[in-house]
């Protein structure tokens, strides 16, 4: 197991280039597989979540080659005979579950396990379930798997998904695109995410109306055809980067191959706290204040805050110069990072679905670990301006989301070193 070792204080000057994003590339590759032909799909990132997904893809018959040195994925479903998606798989990764709706909405059924992920908080997937049998799907539980029956059509209906979720956006999608007469979602998933899936969607030869608002209405068709498309930049990797060149005086970073327009309200939060952001066509450039402003936030559906840069916002408002709260609508429980800044000096105190902070305090270096992807890079950011040095452990997680981090802060100067734990 790795660890990294972080010895903080110093500016970050230079150039980060933004990854393909995780939360698009596993929509896309769920939906390869509804295809009568291989897809290709570019800007793919090496990331561990997606060689997990790769093997789920793999078991249920479909070929997959991942061209790692041009980040390109070719997926050909045409031989898929095992329409079973196992525990051992499954339980990595809670995105797994959208072989669910990939297998059920090409071959009318489909044998996959409840899913495992992060440690923090329960992510349900009734909504998955019960739109799927407001769509005309039969669902059955049997010993820890979720057996799904279509047949060859459904006849659809409509499903308002209370509260909205990405995932089961993408499942319903996904299951109905082929199956159903006449589906709609309503309060649908806006996340760009979604709006990828739904365009990829429709250039293999789906009818999927209302793309990019909170209804979809969806017409099955009798085929869909493998495309080439590449994939979306990371925003969460984006917008955690901006942080980064927010956190410590004198820092400067321009960051390349963005989508500014999938920020949604973010940059202008940054913004209030002082920092420079300067928005041009894909780059951003993003210089520190000398006097960092607090800021609270809460976390929205899309396009408001993002409920996945609630930690590294939180760990930058550590170091403003006044009090702030940050606060999770979409995950209550969202903050096990907390009592590892405290460790590292930080003053902070969680209350229900808000953690209160007061800046600034001086953080020093320690040893921290810490249970999910975003939490972890939190705990880089606070270690990158703390005195001394410090220890990040469990370092896997951030593996399952950030494409060659220490590598690409190293670039911009930051004292970072990947090694194993003793």
């Amino acid at each position: 197991m790795d660890k990294f070792i972080i010895k903080g204080g110093t500016p970050l000057k230079g150039t980060i280039p933004i990854s393909g994003s995780k939360n698009a590339a596993l929509p896309l590759m769920a939906a390869s597989l509804l295809g009568n032909s291989p897809s290709v799909i570019q800007n793919i990132p090496k990331l561990k979540d997606i060689y997990t997904f790769n093997n789920v893809i793999r078991v249920v018959g479909a070929h997959v080659d991942f061209k790692e040195d041009e980040n390109t994925l070719v997926i050909d479903p045409t031989h898929i005979n095992h329409l079973e998606a196992p525990y051992d798989l499954v339980r990595k990764m809670r995105a797994s579950f959208y072989m669910l709706g990939a297998l059920v909405g090409k071959h009318g059924f489909a044998k996959v396990s409840l899913p495992g992920g992060c440690a923090w908080g329960p992510r349900p997937v009734d909504l998955h379930l019960k739109g799927m049998e407001a769509m005309g799907i039969d669902i059955s539980l049997e010993k820890g798997y979720v057996i799904a029956k279509a047949g060859d059509k459904v006849e659809g209906g409509s499903f308002k998904l209370e509260p909205s979720s990405v995932g089961a956006t993408v499942n319903l999608v996904l299951a109905s695109v082929l199956k159903a007469e006449k589906f709609t979602i309503k309060n649908a998933a806006k996340e760009p995410d979604v709006v990828q899936l739904c365009n990829f969607l429709v250039e293999m030869g789906a009818n999927i109306q209302g793309i990019g608002t909170d209804t979809l209405t969806i017409k099955a068709v009798d085929e869909l055809q493998g495309i080439k498309v590449s994939n979306d930049p990371d925003r969460i990797e984006l917008g955690t980067f901006m942080i980064a060149g927010a956190m410590f005086p004198g820092s400067d970073l321009t960051l390349n191959g963005c989508n500014p327009d999938h920020l949604g309200s973010f940059p202008d939060k940054l913004r209030k706290t002082g920092t420079s952001v300067d928005i041009n066509g894909t780059t951003i450039r993003v210089k520190a204040s000398d006097k960092l402003k607090p800021v609270s936030i809460k976390t929205e559906i899309y396009p408001g805050f993002p409920t996945d840069l609630q930690a590294q916002w939180a760990t930058m408002m550590t170091q403003a110069d006044g009090n702030s709260k940050v606060t999770d609508t979409v995950y209550f429980d969202r903050f096990s990072y907390v009592p590892e800044l405290v460790r590292l000096g930080a003053d902070m105190e969680v209350e229900k679905n808000t953690v209160k902070i007061s800046g600034k305090t001086p953080l020093t270096g320690a040893s921290v670990m810490s249970t999910d992807l975003r939490a972890s890079v939190s705990l880089v950011l606070a270690a990158l301006v703390a005195e001394n040095t410090s220890e990040v452990l469990r370092i896997y997680h951030l593996d399952r989301g950030y494409e060659s981090l220490e590598d690409k802060l190293t670039a911009v100067g930051a004292n970072i070193k990947r090694v194993e734990e003793t």
